[in-house]
């Protein structure tokens, strides 16, 4: 989205734009608390209008972005979803993004501001083959919720988070919470948000981070930094298919996936509430006086109070109590594993932590 947008439900009542990255929406209607609740209900709607949208048309459109990215599009049919990474030759997530199949063209949702160089990088790998490539972020946006909007249309992408797709690979145990939170997001030309959304209530960004980090799903806008590999956020899930032919950064991520481990994995902490405050995103994670971490993305749920995702050292003792330091501020955590301490080195055997659903 280009600097500077401001979406016209920002004219709600109750609006209060959010910060950074999220600015050009509301960061929440007047009650977070009770719009994350709702969204979670699914009785309200968010407003992502903010985030980008890039469109790929064109015969070869399919088999192209499958030999470029980190998943197998090449047998995507209209209306399928699916999740897909752009790596550097050392496994390094440079490109998050939500792809839509339609009758004749593939859908890109990506973080707000990103569509630009994820445009610009795919036109330089077209070559001669049949593609067009277009950033449609000036007229088109997001709207999110926890069910199908029926006035939003037909452009719809369905999270596959925390299911497996087929080859994918968890690193996180069976009972994820991420289950409990569908997530549907509805591609809507600007000029037509108001009335896509009608009368429903809206939940702005606050809500929709609340329920993310409570459903452990990395951000590329947040939990990623110049180092991620995907192995690291549990990432092989949804958005990396193992058995597919070659692509930039395949070597690193068969030889992490089955003779290595991840350095770093994503955590869930549970903070302690008595501080009345949350700490920032980059906010250190301390075991005694040594850091092992930091803070990615931290939130107040509703119901579980404040919590947060971090990125620690994979060796870091899953039942050691850690400390968030912020400023003069320190917040003890305890952890919930989400990727496993011995993540990687699946070669040669298997355990109930680590699996991947049957192919065919």
């Amino acid at each position: 989205m280009a600097a500077g947008y401001r979406s016209i439900l920002l004219d709600r009542a109750g609006a209060v734009e959010a910060g950074g990255v999220d600015a050009g929406v509301a960061a929440h209607y007047g009650a977070p608390t009770r719009e994350a609740r709702k969204l979670a209900e699914g009785q309200a709607i968010a407003d992502l209008s903010h985030f980008d949208v890039v469109e790929i048309r064109g015969d070869d459109r399919q088999s192209w972005l499958d030999t470029l990215s980190s998943q197998r599009i090449s047998h995507l049919k209209p209306g399928d979803s699916t999740q897909a990474l752009l790596l550097s030759v050392q496994g390094r997530i440079e490109h998050e993004m939500k792809v839509l199949a339609t009758e004749d063209r593939l859908l890109l949702i990506v973080e707000p501001g990103a569509g630009a160089a994820l445009e610009q990088f795919l036109n330089s790998m077209r070559f001669m083959l049949r593609v067009e490539v277009n950033d449609l972020s000036s007229s088109y946006g997001v709207l999110a919720a926890t069910r199908k909007i029926g006035t939003a249309g037909s452009l719809v992408w369905e999270n596959p988070w925390p299911g497996i797709t087929q080859g994918g690979w968890a690193y996180s145990r069976e009972d994820h919470p991420g289950k409990e939170r569908p997530w549907f997001l509805h591609i809507v030309e600007l000029e037509k948000l108001a009335e896509a959304v009608a009368d429903e209530e809206l939940a702005g960004m606050m809500a929709v981070e609340a329920l993310r980090i409570a459903a452990w799903e990395p951000r590329f806008g947040a939990e990623i930094d110049d180092k991620t590999i995907p192995h690291e956020l549990d990432w092989l899930r949804t958005s990396v298919h193992l058995n597919k032919g070659c692509y930039k950064g395949q070597e690193t991520i068969a030889r992490v996936h089955n003779i290595g481990h991840p350095p770093r994995r994503l955590v869930f902490l549970d903070l302690d509430g008595s501080m009345h405050t949350l700490p920032a995103a980059g906010a250190e994670v301390k075991l005694g006086e040594r850091t092992v971490g930091r803070i990615t993305s931290a939130t107040l749920h509703y119901e579980a109070g404040p919590i947060a995702l971090a990125v620690v050292k994979r060796n870091v003792d899953p039942e050691a109590v850690l400390s968030v330091i912020d400023g003069e501020t320190s917040y003890p955590a305890t952890q919930d594993v989400i990727v496993a301490t011995d993540a990687g080195q699946v070669a040669g055997r298997f355990t109930g932590f680590l699996r991947t659903p049957p192919q065919g």
